[in-house]
């Protein structure tokens, strides 16, 4: 049996004014008894989390389809006509690889122009990152791209931006969702579009594009000399193909090769279980590759192309992946030392980092004198920082663990094209010194400290699910715990409260950021544990960092087995396997 306020809902869509093709698969669904599945997409409406909104594909209040669509776009369109009240309001609107994305994001540009809002409609299929660059180019007010990012084939999404090319943040992302559940019926919502409102680009904004990412070369001339670099590259179906081979040729590598496999467009994702970069089988035909001809370097984009994956070479000549961390911090630790070695860094340069995010980046900036600002985790609150500091000063660049990076501020959200770029020039620069990427990499943390991070997800899916989350993060803080892997918990932050807890003093601070439902542990060792609910998927996450000093590259496979070691004594010291 469902429960009465659920079968109210699925009564409201049976007899209300959706189409006859979601009444009968809502019937369909109940004639089978599919009561599980029913409950799934009904006991909850969807909701922007800290990618926006995002979820399966169907039938319901809790799925992605033209109603939820509809509705998120109609509060949106209020929202955008009541904060911009004098003017005409523009939006720019684009779409991924995925099923339904092209006839979702048609919607979402009919119901924004039916608002009387003027719409930028890309022409086909764009990166992310390539929308967050066309609101600030075409001085939008807003911007919407339909994309589920790295998630399996059945799920789709919404990311709303802000006129500075981020994604919303409060207090307009609350506001959006009042206005969205002020709509009491969807006959408020003006699916009707008035095409004179919509204008179709493509062209123009990704020659724009590709000149602003290759203005971001920092040592071009490593690139002339360097140009046949060996690139195996992988969009892994996604529009990385629309931009990433361009990118690269503008800046003058001249040996890239594609992974045809898993070159075309394709929602069903056929060659991966997964299309996300972060999982070994999504690289493993790029890794095939790159074997076969020898690369230099793997490069692999996510659908929508805001994360990167890399594959290099070890000390053995064997190609292995690169965690999110350990190339986020590559990326700030060249692009510092290349500011610093043109005598650019004049004080008030930032980089910034979310707060599960490996702290070797702050270690990094901050012997170069350079700012370091951590953040939430989730991008748009890196880019809430760049837009408070706007003319104050220069970010740099930024990242977080899960693969997504930012170099210069013209883009306002993650950027796997510019990064691919970036990191191509990186692994140039290390081959014009007689070094890979790995070595460079070894190097760094010769340097500062060998950071090693490792994530463990635990999934808990449907309502049942939440409430087991609710349960686990309820017990850390009621019952913290005292030691971890036998080294005592000196600090307890609580992103929750806003308060850092000093154990040994028991003295409070608090922490100047929006709540976020997060708790770290940190230990005495220098150990961080973090334990975070997912803002857009049904999974908990811990995050583990650990450090030790490396005195050699000859001891680095000696080290990197010990602190793997003790992140696996802290899992099973805190009973997380």
């Amino acid at each position: 049996m469902l429960e009465p306020a659920i079968q109210s809902k699925i009564d409201s869509w049976l007899n209300g004014p959706y189409d006859d093709e979601t009444k009968a698969e809502i019937k369909r669904l109940s004639d089978s008894g599919e009561n599980e599945a029913l409950n799934d997409a009904f006991y909850q409406d969807l909701e922007f989390g800290t990618g926006g909104l995002r979820g399966i594909m169907g039938v319901g209040s809790n799925r992605m389809n033209k109603y939820t669509l509809g509705a998120a776009t109609q509060g949106l369109s209020n929202y955008l006509k009541k904060s911009f009240a004098n003017e005409q309001v523009k939006v720019a609107v684009a779409h991924d690889s995925r099923n339904n994305s092209p006839e979702f994001a048609r919607i979402v540009a009919n119901v924004f122009s039916a608002n009387d809002i003027k719409v930028y409609f890309f022409e086909a299929l764009r990166p992310t990152p390539e929308l967050s660059f066309a609101i600030r180019h075409l001085g939008c007010h807003s911007g919407v791209v339909l994309t589920a990012s790295h998630n399996p084939k059945e799920y789709n999404g919404y990311k709303a931006y802000w006129n500075d090319g981020g994604q919303v943040v409060a207090p307009h992302d609350k506001n959006i969702i009042n206005e969205v559940n002020a709509i009491s019926s969807i006959n408020e919502i003006k699916f009707e579009p008035k095409e004179e409102n919509i204008q179709v680009i493509g062209a123009e904004v990704d020659n724009a594009y590709i000149e602003m990412v290759a203005g971001l070369a920092v040592n071009p001339e490593v690139i002339k000399r360097q140009h046949d670099l060996k690139i195996v590259y992988t969009p892994i179906h996604g529009t990385g193909i629309t931009l990433v081979p361009k990118v690269l040729e503008r800046l003058g590598f001249t040996n890239v090769t594609i992974v045809q496999e898993q070159a075309t467009p394709d929602g069903n994702f056929p060659t991966v279980v997964y299309p996300n970069p972060e999982e070994k089988d999504a690289m493993n035909l790029a890794l095939q590759k790159a074997q076969e001809i020898d690369a230099d370097l793997v490069l692999a984009t996510d659908p929508d192309a805001d994360r990167v994956g890399i594959g290099v070479k070890n000390l053995n000549g064997e190609f292995v992946l690169l965690n999110g961390n350990q190339t986020g911090s590559l990326l700030i630790y060249y692009l510092i030392k290349a500011w610093h070695d043109a005598g650019k860094l004049t004080g008030k340069e930032f980089v910034a980092y979310t707060i599960v995010t490996t702290d070797l980046i702050g270690e990094i900036a901050k012997k170069y004198n350079v700012k370091v600002y951590q953040t939430l985790t989730g991008f748009k609150y890196i880019a809430e920082v760049i837009r408070s500091l706007e003319g104050k000063e220069q970010f740099i660049g930024g990242g977080e663990e899960s693969y997504g990076y930012l170099v210069g501020d013209s883009v306002r959200d993650k950027d796997a094209v510019a990064s691919c770029a970036m990191i191509a020039e990186m692994a140039a620069a290390a081959k014009d010194q007689g070094k890979t990427l790995y070595q460079l990499m070894i190097s760094m943390y010769q340097e500062f400290r060998f950071y090693k991070e490792e994530l463990i997800s635990l999934t808990k899916k449907g309502q049942r699910g939440q409430q087991e989350i609710a349960e686990m993060m309820q017990e850390l803080r009621q019952n913290p715990p005292q030691t971890i892997n036998g080294s005592p918990v000196v600090q307890i932050r609580d992103y929750k409260s806003g308060e850092v807890k000093n154990v040994a003093t028991d003295a409070n601070e608090t922490i100047e950021m929006e709540r976020s439902n997060v708790l770290q542990f940190i230990t005495a060792d220098g150990s961080k544990i973090s334990a975070r609910p997912s803002g857009t998927e049904p999974k908990i996450k811990f995050y583990f960092s650990v450090n030790e000093s490396l005195a050699s590259e000859t001891d680095f496979d000696k080290v990197n087995q010990a602190l793997s070691q003790r992140v696996q004594d802290i899992i099973s010291d805190m009973k997380l396997k």
